[in-house]
């Protein structure tokens, strides 16, 4: 492959700026400490809702970071996301009623299972574009939503409760240890796209969203790049999914709704296209303003999704950008240039 050619058609590094790493270091580490600290502060208060609610945040943002993989990164705009979230929360469930309650196991199965399902998908999806591939993501997630529908055992349209939790040995069912593992995954995956993007890999993806018959132009195939993203963002949302189910206990074809796969999108977009810690932004942002208008009117979807629209008018990068020495598109900037 040519790499002069396709350095022309991938982003470019960011322009140095002294404060953005100091900066970007301090808001990152804010917020990994307030989320360690979410547990300590709800038992110093006896306030159980505190972790529940920020382990609901943690799941919807590790969520976001994988759709962001194929949306922010691929430019792969998927409504189909919800699919891999449920997928995986019915898996537990599934495997629960065949026997097999070891978590390992569980996580193991979903990862594996996730993956076919969207390279499936992919392989179908990836040879269109636009308002197509939209299309076709949201058909398959509206096939799994009905399959799931019509599972009159697994509790229909109604769902159905966990008989018991995942089992982790002495960890079982101990909510705190529930919550660090799901930071460390969101952690991980966050760590892994940023490690990612920087690769050749990424450095490829990145080009395939920019200008993907220019990369084909240089002799790099595009599909492998786009479906091998696709895969592993699918494969982020079913562990999600993995948590959902165990924290909740309950497991509904709710979750592989189409406006799941909205709200996932709106996170992403809200937090910041493309950026890494973005998605988690995104993530809590919308939940906590959801839950504050909860707690003032019965009426709070009429207030939520106005004022979502004005957040993501005024802050048409998201909430990354709001860092003064963040420029998020200072990446894309040479690329254009070229053009």
């Amino acid at each position: 492959m040519n790499h002069s050619s396709l350095a022309k058609t991938a982003p470019g590094p960011a322009p140095a700026h002294p404060g953005r790493p100091l900066l970007t270091t301090a808001v990152v580490a804010l917020l990994a400490l307030a989320l360690l600290a979410a547990p300590l502060y709800g038992a110093a208060t006896d306030d159980s809702y505190v972790l529940t609610l920020v382990s609901r945040i943690l799941v919807f943002a590790l969520a976001a970071v994988g759709l962001n993989l194929a949306l922010g990164y691929g430019g792969m705009v998927s409504m189909g996301h919800s699919m891999y979230l449920g997928l995986g929360a019915y898996l537990v469930l599934l495997m629960h009623s065949a026997g097999v309650d070891s978590g390992w196991l569980q996580l193991a199965a979903i990862a594996g299972i996730s993956a076919v399902v969207a390279l499936g998908v992919g392989w179908v999806a990836l040879r269109t574009q636009g308002i197509a591939f939209i299309m076709i993501t949201l058909a398959f997630a509206q096939l799994f939503y009905y399959l799931f529908v019509s599972l009159k055992a697994y509790g229909g349209d109604e769902g159905m409760r966990l008989a018991q939790a995942s089992q982790f040995g002495a960890l079982t069912g101990n909510r705190t240890a529930l919550y660090y593992s799901l930071l460390a995954c969101l952690g991980a995956a966050a760590y892994g796209t940023h490690r990612l993007v920087g690769s050749r890999f990424g450095l490829v993806l990145r080009a395939t969203r920019l200008n993907e018959r220019r990369v084909k132009a240089v002799g790099t195939g595009a599909l492998p790049y786009r479906l091998a993203a696709y895969v592993l963002s699918a494969v982020v949302c079913a562990v999600a999914g993995f948590f959902l189910a165990n924290l909740t206990g309950f497991v509904s074809p709710a979750y592989l709704e189409w406006t799941v796969s909205g709200e996932l999108i709106v996170m992403v977009v809200l937090g910041g296209v493309g950026t890494v810690v973005g998605p988690i932004l995104g993530a809590a942002g919308m939940l906590l303003v959801e839950e504050g208008l909860k707690g003032l009117t019965d009426y709070w979807p009429m207030i939520l999704g106005p004022l979502i629209i004005l957040m993501v008018l005024g802050l048409r990068r998201g909430l990354w950008s709001m860092l003064p020495a963040h420029d998020p598109d200072a990446a894309e900037a040479p690329a254009k240039e070229r053009k």
